[in-house]
């Protein structure tokens, strides 16, 4: 049976990344609040706020709107997450509120590693326009639960995720060069809150599983916990249930959940060759000896 060239760019990617360490420019990054609590993987439809809540932290996501009320929907699929770890990755690495997006649409593309070369409404680049509207246009508030004294507080953070945006693009024409750089501009709080606490992942894995959002997602979540374990010495066990719930699936069927996310492990496992998985059922169990996709400082 030949690969399709999803499977191949996985094995090519697990290749790579077992012959050479990630170099600077192969570390991404993610808010450890995005790890535990993840965007939607489908469409939600026209709700005004989204939510989902994992242990004592809950993501709730406002949908935007446009001039005339129209509402703009919720950013969700894969293409928002490879979003939210360029901007974390950006923010990071310059240390401003400002990230340039560059001149052309198809550049920018090429950095999340989407196809740039055709346009189009069934094409990468109408879905990037798309769920960038969305994205910026939303407003994000990360809720915490506090128990001190045998008293339970409750800390609650809102903030619009950009400021300011401007873009030239022309996503039936991707390649075409604007005159003037396109930028996102963050909301400062927002900035501060993803770059606070920070989970490293190897962008190499990324770009090979990134048509599938619970890939992503329990990839990210996977190298937080081996970064845990490593450093209590002691294997972290994620249930079944922990898994429907910080994962943001519609799988209401445990059984259907286990089986995407077996499938999703097995991809990552391929360009994850430090990660140590024992035999223990109900869940998913991450050996102390696993070590982090990208070592954390």
């Amino acid at each position: 049976m030949s690969l399709t060239r999803q499977q191949q760019q996985i094995i090519d990617a697990g290749t790579t990344i077992g012959l050479d360490r990630p170099t600077d420019q192969d570390k991404a990054f993610l808010a450890r609040q995005l790890v535990q609590t993840t965007l939607p993987h489908a469409d939600p439809g026209n709700v005004p706020v989204w939510s989902r809540s994992n242990g004592s932290l809950t993501l709730t996501i406002q949908q935007g709107y446009d001039d005339d009320g129209q509402p703009y929907g919720h950013p969700y699929g894969t293409i928002p997450r490879l979003l939210m770890y360029w901007m974390t990755t950006e923010a990071l690495r310059t240390k401003s509120t400002r990230l340039e997006l560059g001149d052309s649409l198809a550049g920018f593309m090429d950095e999340l590693g989407l196809d740039s070369s055709r346009g189009g409404i069934r094409s990468d680049a109408y879905r990037l326009k798309e769920q960038m509207i969305r994205l910026f246009e939303a407003r994000v508030s990360f809720t915490t639960r506090i128990e001190r004294d045998g008293i339970t507080g409750q800390e609650r953070d809102r903030m619009q995720i950009a400021e300011k945006t401007l873009l030239w693009w022309d996503q039936k024409n991707p390649k075409q060069r604007a005159l003037w750089g396109s930028y996102v501009q963050l909301d400062p709080r927002f900035h501060a809150a993803i770059t606070a606490n920070t989970v490293p992942v190897d962008l190499r894995a990324l770009r090979a599983i990134k048509r599938s959002p619970l890939a992503l997602d329990l990839y990210s979540l996977l190298t937080y916990q081996a970064f845990r374990a490593g450093k209590g010495g002691q294997s972290r066990f994620v249930t079944w249930k922990q898994l429907q719930v910080a994962l943001g699936t519609g799988y209401t069927d445990s059984a259907d959940l286990r089986r995407a996310v077996k499938a999703a492990l097995l991809k990552i496992s391929t360009v994850y060759p430090h990660l140590s998985i024992g035999e223990r059922e109900g869940g998913i169990e991450v050996l102390p000896e696993s070590l982090p996709s990208v070592s954390q400082r």
